[in-house]
């Protein structure tokens, strides 16, 4: 019978909730303490971790936040060794997620073609009809 959840996937969970702990209560970089975990993935072989994040606030851009994360690269990667038992640690690489920008392009488009529904059907009706 094979495992309901493979080994990969618990290894992107367990540093998943490490990175974002340790960002939430170690990192000692301001440009961090925006910075929200939104998933991770790893190699077949395990040896990267590919952790996808966004920002909260505005206040930094994104190439700041990026160079931030990448000099905290061997703190995160400490503190994922400490936790996870394991006899190899992934290499960590950090990368933006585009899906909330995505979600909210998509949301705008929605809005805007609904918009211009409404328009097109009040042309279409009678002056004394709604």
């Amino acid at each position: 019978m094979p495992r309901e959840f493979p080994r990969s996937r618990r290894v992107e969970e367990a540093i998943k909730r490490i990175v974002s702990r340790a960002l939430s209560t170690k990192a000692r970089d301001p440009r961090l303490e925006s910075v929200v975990v939104t998933d991770v993935s790893v190699s077949e072989d395990l040896s990267i971790a590919t952790v996808y994040y966004t920002r909260l606030a505005r206040e930094s851009s994104d190439a700041q936040i990026g160079a931030a994360l990448r000099a905290a690269a061997g703190f995160l990667r400490s503190s994922v060794a400490k936790e996870l038992r394991a006899k190899h640690v992934p290499q960590l690489r950090f990368r933006p997620d585009e899906g909330p920008a995505r979600g909210q392009t998509l949301a705008d488009l929605i809005d805007r073609a609904v918009a211009a529904d409404r328009g097109a059907d009040a042309g279409d009706k009678p002056s004394g009809e709604r």
